[in-house]
This record gives structure tokens, C-alpha cells and sequence, in this order.
């Protein structure tokens, strides 16, 4: 019988350079057993010291944008040009099984077999906003694993925008030209969270929709605050097919990245973003503790009926739930 690697083990084989150790260390980190939490935790605790040196891009855009070609195309030109990449993708996860495609590796495979990249498709469990559980947890090993550029691709539903703004350094939103109406459905909150917008497919007879869309999409950006202070949002036209734009893309990356270093903003934004993160988990336990309490469940399941039937108020049914959990409803 095959004996758990120790955290030692795992650290070692991780900073390595092996992809073995670096895939089991994300799946200790992903599990949800206390005994792996606890290793986990360990292991990244020991490795925070090797953290923080990437750079850390999201990747998010309408569906049919092309962001795993985009991302596959960016990837493998910045292979070339002697990065270490790690792309996280953020999986669906079906709402009636459970299961996720994680078909990633597949749609990707030029990228999946260069030796300086490592695709992880993660599901996202069902999480608010598409982005998983232990997706922070996961880049943190990336980079102590030496990969120095981390790219996080989200599923791109309701709030996944925000969730990855809170753990990216760059947020890219990925559009396409030619959709009818190019600013139908662009949320203006999504606008305002982008450090850059990329067109993608500008190729063919393609490629006057897509300056047109550039045009519309930099005057829709007049009207809205930056993303980042001091920062002018570029919107730029790319081919992921035919590996276009994609230096233009690295050039405002980049320069973006300049901008956050040398206002001391890249240290106040991650520093926020570990805050909330700390919050984020607070709360988790907490309603986990509460949930696992004798009882409240079942008080959880009286109140819905209860609201149902209008015997009681929702807040009403809330305090019930709230004494069945022990706790106090008294504001101090």
C-alpha cells in the first residue's frame, strides 16, 4: 500500500520542479478532509516564503469569446519567450449531478505538452461567481513551483468577474465583434473591473467589426472610473487563431504591472485581496459551525415551512433559527 508523501516530501518534489508533487499538493489543498486541510495548510504555510513573485492575470469574457484558444496562444508565446506558465481553469460544475467537464487539458493540448506550462482545470463546486474553492490556494503552489506568470480563467457567470478581481493583479476581459449591439449585455460593473479589453477573432473579414467594437468600447470606457488609478484602460483587437495582437497584450500587461509596483499599489491591492479572502473564509466557517450545530437544520427546515405557510415573517423565522443555534439575535 502506497504511503501519503509528507509535507517535506511534497515541498521538496514541489520546488522541484516535479508536476507530480505540484498536482497532489493542489489536491491535498482542494480536499475537504480535515486531516488533508491540515497538511495542506502546512505545506503552504512553509512555501509562503517562495509565493508572490508572479504575476497573476485573469481571464474572463462573453461565452464564444475564444479565451481557452486566446489563453493556449497567449501561453505558448510567452513559453517562447522564457516564461513559466500555470493556467488555472475554473470548471462548471453541473447543478444537477455535480460532475464537471474538466475537458481543459484537451481543449489546449499544444500548451498541456510544452514542459514550461501546467494546466489545472479545478471545478468550481458550484461556488458564487465560478471561481473555486481552493483556486487561491492553488496559485500560491504554482508559484512556489517557479511559474511565473499564473493566468486564472473563470466560467464567466453572474459575479465570477468580481470573485477574480479579488485575486488577480490584472483582469482581462475577452469580447468578440460582430454580436449585434457590442454593448448589449456588457455589464457596466464588469467594464469597470477590466484592466484591459481584448477583441478577440479580429481576423478575416472580421477585422473592421472588431476596430469598430474597439471604437465603441473606448468611448463607452470615457464615461467610467479606471480599474486602476492613474490607469487608462487600452482596448485592443487580437487573433488568438492566427497569433495576432498577442504582443500589443503583453506590452499593456506589462505596463500595467509597472504602473501597481511603482505606486506601491501591487502591495495595498494583494494585501485587500488576502483580507478578503480572510473574510470570505471567516464566514464560510462560521456557517459551517453553525450548520453542524444539533438541531438547526432542522429549525432551517420548520422555517421555510413556516414562511411558506405565512405563519411567520422572514425575519421572524430567522430569529428561530438563530436561538436554535444558540446564539444570541440582541444587537450590542
Amino acid at each position: 500500500m502506497s504511503t501519503r508523501p509528507s509535507v517535506q516530501e511534497l515541498k521538496e518534489g514541489l520546488t522541484g520542479g516535479d508536476r507530480g508533487s505540484l498536482s497532489r499538493a493542489i489536491t491535498l489543498a482542494e480536499s475537504r478532509r480535515a486531516d488533508d486541510q491540515e497538511h495542506a495548510q502546512e505545506l503552504i504555510a512553509d512555501l509562503l516564503p517562495e509565493t508572490g513573485k508572479a504575476l497573476r492575470i485573469g481571464i474572463t469574457g462573453v461565452p464564444g469569446a475564444g479565451k481557452s484558444t486566446a489563453i493556449e496562444a497567449l501561453g505558448l508565446w510567452l513559453i517562447e519567450r522564457g516564461h513559466k506558465v500555470a493556467v488555472l481553469v475554473i470548471d462548471p460544475t453541473s447543478s444537477r449531478t455535480g460532475g464537471s467537464i474538466l475537458g481543459d487539458k484537451t481543449r489546449m493540448h499544444q500548451l498541456s505538452s510544452q514542459e514550461n506550462a501546467y494546466i489545472r482545470p479545478s471545478p468550481s463546486g458550484g461556488v458564487l461567481g465560478g471561481v473555486a474553492r481552493k483556486t487561491r490556494e492553488a496559485m500560491l503552489l504554482c508559484e512556489a513551483a517557479g511559474f511565473d506568470v499564473i493566468i486564472v480563467e473563470s466560467v464567466g457567470v453572474g459575479q465570477s468577474e468580481a470573485e477574480l478581481a479579488e485575486m488577480v493583479d490584472c483582469l482581462i476581459l475577452l469580447l468578440v465583434p460582430g454580436a449585434g449591439d457590442e454593448l448589449q449585455g456588457i455589464k457596466r460593473g464588469i467594464m469597470e473591473l477590466a484592466d484591459m479589453i481584448v477583441v478577440n477573432k479580429a481576423d478575416g473579414d472580421r477585422v473592421p467589426m472588431a476596430k469598430r467594437a474597439r471604437g465603441d468600447y473606448r468611448h463607452a470606457l470615457r464615461m467610467l472610473p479606471p480599474s486602476t488609478p492613474g490607469w487608462e484602460t487600452p482596448v485592443q483587437i487580437a487573433s488568438a487563431t492566427e497569433g495576432t495582437g498577442l504582443a500589443e497584450i503583453w506590452e499593456s500587461v506589462e505596463a500595467h504591472r509597472a504602473l501597481l509596483e511603482e505606486s506601491g499599489l501591487l502591495e495595498k491591492r494583494r494585501r485587500h485581496q488576502t483580507e478578503k479572502w480572510l473574510d470570505s473564509m471567516i464566514e464560510e466557517a462560521v456557517l459551517a459551525a453553525v450548520h453542524s450545530r444539533p438541531g438547526v437544520d432542522e429549525a432551517i427546515t420548520r422555517a421555510r415551512a413556516d414562511v411558506d405557510a405565512e405563519k411567520v415573517t422572514v425575519p421572524q423565522a430567522t430569529r428561530k433559527v438563530i436561538e436554535a443555534a444558540g446564539l444570541s439575535t440582541e444587537e450590542s
